[in-house]
C-alpha cells in the first residue's frame, strides 16, 4: 500500500451524527441493522477514506456508506432467493433518484433524505452525477443477484464488471468534488485519463476488501468477488487465488499512479484535489478492512479445499 494512513479528525463527531441518522430514518428499528453498523463501522471507513474533507461532506459520506451496507446486505439476501423478488427494492430506488418518488420503506426514506442531503451541499451536476452514479449501482445489485442464480458461476471478465457496479464507491467521486474550492472544467472532469483514474481506484478500492471477504464469501457460495473469481478461472487452491488477486490489485494501484503523474501538471488545485479523493478510497479501504470487525473471523475460518 503506497498510501500512509490517514484519519479525518471529525470521526467522531460523524459517527454520532451517523446514529441520529440511521435512527430518524428509522433504519436502527429494521432487524439486524444495529449489529451490523457495529460490525462495519461506517464512520471509520468514511473517515479514513475522506481524511481532509469538513464535517459536512464526511456526515454525507458516513451516511451513505452505512445506508449502502444495509441496502446490500439486503438485496443479497433477498436476491438469493430470486432475482425477481429485488424488483420493488431497486425500482423504488430508481424512483427516488430518477424522478424524486415518495419513498414506502425505511431504505427509501434513508435513500430520499441522501439525495436532499447531497442536492443541499453539491452544486446541480455533482448532484446529478451523484444520481446517476448511484442508479448504476443499483443496476448492479440485480446483475450481481442474477449472476449468482445461474447454475454456472461467471468468467472472471463478468464477475469483475459486476464487482465495479456493486463496489458503490464512483457515487462518492462527486462528494470528493463536491469538497474542492471550485467545481472540476468538463474538459479536465471527462479527460479519458481522470476517467481511467475513476475507474482504476474504484476497482482496487472494492478488490481489497475481497481478500478479507474470500474466505466468507466461499462459505457462503458468493460468486462475485475477485479472489474467488481466480479460483475459480484458474482452478488453484484460495491462498493461492487471493496471491493472485493481489497481484491484480498492485498492478492497477501502480497503473493509477504512473497516470496521476503524467496528467498532474495539467490538473487545476481542484483536479489534483478529485484525484486524492480517488487516493482516499484505496487507501481507506485497506486500513479499514485490515481491522474492521466485519473481517475479523477471516484468519481464523479455513477455506474450502
Amino acid at each position: 500500500m503506497p498510501f500512509p494512513f490517514m484519519s479525518n479528525h471529525h470521526a467522531s463527531e460523524a459517527a454520532a451524527g451517523l446514529d441520529a441518522w440511521l435512527r430518524s430514518c428509522g433504519l436502527t428499528e429494521e432487524v439486524g441493522v444495529a449489529a451490523m453498523i457495529a460490525f462495519t463501522r461506517p464512520a471509520e471507513l468514511a473517515s479514513y477514506n475522506s481524511p481532509t474533507v469538513e464535517l459536512d461532506v464526511l456526515q454525507i459520506v458516513a451516511n451513505q456508506i452505512a445506508y449502502q451496507f444495509v441496502f446490500d446486505d439486503r438485496a443479497e439476501e433477498i436476491g438469493r432467493r430470486s432475482p425477481d423478488r429485488l424488483l420493488p427494492m431497486l425500482c423504488e430506488s430508481i424512483g427516488i433518484l430518477r424522478d424524486g418518488a415518495v419513498p414506502r420503506t425505511p431504505l427509501g426514506v434513508a435513500l430520499a433524505d441522501l439525495h436532499r442531503q447531497v442536492q443541499e451541499r453539491c452544486t446541480p451536476a455533482q448532484a446529478a452525477r451523484w444520481a446517476w452514479k448511484s442508479r448504476e449501482y443499483v443496476h448492479g445489485l440485480l446483475y450481481e443477484s442474477v449472476a449468482q442464480a445461474q447454475p454456472l458461476p461467471p468468467r472472471i471478465g463478468l464477475s469483475t464488471s459486476i464487482r465495479s457496479l456493486t463496489a458503490g464507491i464512483e457515487p462518492f467521486y462527486p462528494l470528493a468534488e463536491a469538497a474542492q474550492p471550485c467545481e472540476l472544467a468538463p474538459e479536465e472532469l471527462y479527460h479519458p485519463t481522470m476517467q481511467r483514474l475513476s475507474r482504476l481506484s474504484a476497482d482496487a478500492a472494492v478488490w481489497i476488501p475481497d481478500l478479507f471477504s474470500a474466505v466468507k464469501e466461499q462459505r457462503a457460495a458468493g460468486m462475485i468477488n475477485l479472489a474467488l473469481a481466480h479460483q475459480r478461472a484458474h482452478q488453484c487452491s484460495l491462498p493461492v487465488a487471493v496471491l493472485l488477486a493481489i497481484r491484480q490489485i498492485n498492478s492497477t494501484i501502480k497503473e493509477f499512479e504512473r497516470l496521476y503523474e503524467e496528467i498532474k501538471p495539467e490538473l487545476s488545485p481542484a483536479g489534483i484535489g478529485y484525484v486524492k479523493g480517488m487516493v482516499g478510497w484505496i487507501r481507506g479501504c485497506y486500513y479499514w478492512a485490515r481491522t474492521v470487525p466485519r473481517y475479523v473471523d477471516t484468519a481464523l475460518t479455513p477455506a474450502l479445499t
